[in-house]
């Protein structure tokens, strides 16, 4: 079997490689809070058929309770798609009416929970809180709909109130129950450890939504992964609001390749499934993001490039074979002679070292003034030089 990772020794394998965890999916309603986007009916299922396609096993397909045509698309989505699709609800019996019209396969229900929401937004105290998540609860149960709960702003609420909702969740019978740093201001220790506690004291899975306003919701996520949680909420490149969310391809590749974990997920399709989000979001892929950019796998340096045309893991970790895509190597200011000759052999051009010399050169002229220097410039470059 090819090669495909060169990794380093000191990174941590999961204890548990084959548990199977679930990657959940919220492009289609925390993608689209991120300001500026509004899929239309028909660009979210266009997504949801995508997200199917690479293997997403469960879909939070939008918000029921936003508008009839929302309530119209996720059941076209739930209606065409092999994915279990879930919703979200407010602890508002129209919201889970909501939910309960569209048919759809798990509802998500959440209440905030921290002292400053409790003050600033909900105006109620801790056991008006309770007892109107009870109250939802009962109603969700009542109408025949699985659902799961989560607390808004967790990591910024009181363990021992979090027992208290939770111990609450359990008793009406949710199918998992959920944490979220709902302003990304935790730290992998902190996940890890909220993680634990609620692990020890819950026998049931635990979900996870985490943000990204610090760069820490890929960090965080190994975390709770390596402290047991069972759920991840994710979407297509990280979109969402304000710094955005838990990346897709971000959070399947670590758990892959720096844990050992299957998540089901079909890699070579993330970039097909990017350019499909990218395009109905009207967002310009960043040519740096992990994975899915358009420098990833693309060399220009001299030393760099020299070395990954013997071997490739000298600068890459991860073949991007893994990832349906193709290396590209690139002229520019930076090239060096090595890899200026070896590619004009690959094009059928064999030069003295007097000629080479003056096709380097005007090869960093050229990239210096627009950053690099394609193939197709480099042969006319070439049969100028030679005519």
């Amino acid at each position: 079997m090819e090669q495909v990772s060169v990794l380093s020794p000191y990174s941590k394998k999961s204890a548990c490689p084959e548990k199977k965890i679930i990657v959940y999916d919220t492009t289609l309603r925390d993608g689209e809070q991120m300001p500026g986007i509004a899929f239309k009916p028909a660009q979210k299922l266009e997504i949801a058929h995508a997200l199917a396609d690479v293997g997403v096993k469960e879909i939070e397909a939008g918000f029921p309770a936003v508008s009839a045509s929302e309530r119209k698309a996720i059941k076209d989505i739930k209606d065409t798609t092999t994915a279990r699709i879930l919703g979200l609800a407010r602890c508002d019996p129209k919201d889970i009416e909501a939910c309960a019209a569209c048919n759809i396969d798990l509802v998500l229900l959440f209440i905030a929970t921290s002292d400053l929401h409790l003050r600033w937004k909900l105006r109620m105290s801790q056991n008006e809180v309770v007892e109107r998540a009870r109250r939802a609860m009962k109603l969700a149960h009542d109408l025949g709909l699985k659902f799961c709960f989560s607390t808004e702003d967790t990591t910024r609420t009181h363990m021992d109130f979090l027992n208290e909702i939770y111990d609450t969740a359990l008793e009406c019978g949710a199918e998992r129950i959920g944490i979220t740093d709902t302003v990304g201001c935790a730290t992998p220790e902190g996940i890890s450890y909220l993680v634990g506690e609620l692990k020890t004291r819950y026998h049931m899975p635990l979900s996870v939504h985490l943000h990204n306003d610090f760069g820490l919701a890929c960090a965080n996520a190994l975390a709770a992964l390596d402290a047991g949680a069972d759920a991840f909420a994710v979407t297509v490149m990280g979109i969402g609001e304000r710094a955005g969310n838990l990346a897709l391809e971000q959070f399947v590749m670590c758990a892959k390749y720096l844990r050992g974990m299957d998540t089901g997920i079909d890699t070579t399709k993330l970039p097909a499934l990017a350019a499909i989000v990218s395009e109905h979001a009207k967002l310009q892929i960043p040519k740096n993001l992990p994975w899915l950019g358009e420098n990833i796998f693309t060399h220009e340096s001299g030393i760099h490039a020299l070395a990954v045309q013997q071997n490739p893991f000298t600068y890459e970790c991860v073949s991007p074979q893994v990832l349906g895509r193709q290396r590209k190597i690139l002229l520019g200011k930076h090239s060096g002679k090595g890899v200026l000759q070896a590619k004009l052999i690959q094009y059928g051009f064999r030069v003295d070292e007097k000629l080479l010399e003056e096709i380097l050169c005007e090869v960093k002229r050229i990239g210096e003034e627009k950053g690099y220097v394609d193939d197709r410039e480099l042969i006319e470059i070439a049969k100028n030089k030679l005519s």
